[in-house]
């Protein structure tokens, strides 16, 4: 699989990021291939090219720090699992709404708006909602902003997908939202190189749903989504359709039961809304980065590396 170099940079040029710990800020951090400062929530050991900020979305002080002398933000952090609507506005809009404060206060005005495509419908789940409101606090902020859409990210390191994987090995593949449902996908470190080219520069003032190249061919079917991991696990799979009352009956059990265990539900009745929802084809997004990025890695590849990764690290039994 061909890893190709982040975008070049201006050398000196200080990019400010907000969930660099996780699974895609930190390759955002890892390919800026330029100094970044990082926000975390607790202190961090010394990391070449990287500055941390200890504090939170709601440290106004913190955020003040990471702006200071930054060129672009680039705005990852975010909530995708509350107990209830005030938990997800908690993060991802009132969490927004200080970032941009803070922006603002600093000087910065290229800002990049990690979304989702959940915002897209946002009438459908309280998460989506969320983020379509605090995407609404970043187009009113008079800032120099691109939003940015992402379908299902995947790639070494991700925790998400293990499941997935894990029933595949099994010989299952589950496909929820119907017999049409549609999905698409990015890599990890192409949705990584595209941040990082944005925040140099391009759109003002557009959502972009970016993906792998496939968006505009209609996506995956969560059958041939199946068959890829099936082909990178080298076996066959059996793709199990499932109706959108049985996946909210299941958000019900997994509910009841995390509640029994103090813990949020990975499958609340809220995903189970959106997961039911047929059409998560990214569109359009691709075409308007033309000539400043591209996708680079494919589904077969890109999936057959992040499975081998995760049977090196003994994440799942295959």
């Amino acid at each position: 699989m061909n890893q190709p170099a982040p975008p070049r940079r201006a050398a000196g040029e200080l990019i400010a990021i907000t969930g660099a710990t996780g699974f895609v800020g930190s390759r955002v951090a890892a390919l800026a291939g330029q100094p970044v400062r990082a926000l975390t929530r607790r202190p961090r050991a010394a990391q070449a090219g990287i500055e941390w900020v200890v504090g939170d979305l709601d440290d106004g002080a913190a955020l003040a720090r990471l702006c200071a002398g930054a060129s672009a933000v680039i705005h990852i952090a975010g909530v995708v699992n509350a107990a209830d609507a005030a938990g997800f506005r908690s993060g991802n809009v009132s969490g927004t709404g200080n970032v941009l404060a803070a922006a603002t206060g600093a000087g910065v005005t290229r800002f990049v708006q990690v979304s989702s495509l959940a915002a897209r419908e946002p009438g459908l789940s309280l998460y989506g909602a969320s983020k379509a409101e605090g995407d609404a606090r970043v187009m009113a902020s008079g800032l120099d902003w691109v939003i940015v859409r992402p379908p299902g990210v995947y790639g070494p390191g991700d925790t998400e997908m293990l499941e997935i994987f894990q029933a595949a090995a099994w010989g299952l593949g589950l496909a929820p939202g119907g017999p049409d449902a549609r999905i698409s996908l990015i890599h990890v470190d192409d949705l990584a190189r595209a941040l990082l080219a944005l925040a140099g520069g391009g759109p003002v003032h557009q959502i972009l749903e970016l993906d792998d190249g496939m968006g505009d061919r209609g996506g995956y079917s969560h059958k041939e989504f199946a068959g890829l991991i099936a082909a990178a696990l080298g076996r066959r799979v059996w793709t199990l359709p499932i109706a959108p009352s049985v996946l909210m009956a299941g958000a019900v059990v997994a509910t009841l039961v995390a509640r029994l265990q103090g813990r949020l539900p990975k499958l609340s009745r809220d995903r189970a809304r959106y997961l039911a929802h047929p059409d998560w084809v990214a569109r359009g997004g691709n075409a308007r980065l033309a000539g400043r990025w591209v996708p680079q890695i494919d589904a077969p590849d890109g999936l057959a590396a992040t499975i081998a990764h995760a049977r090196s690290q003994g994440q799942f039994t295959a």
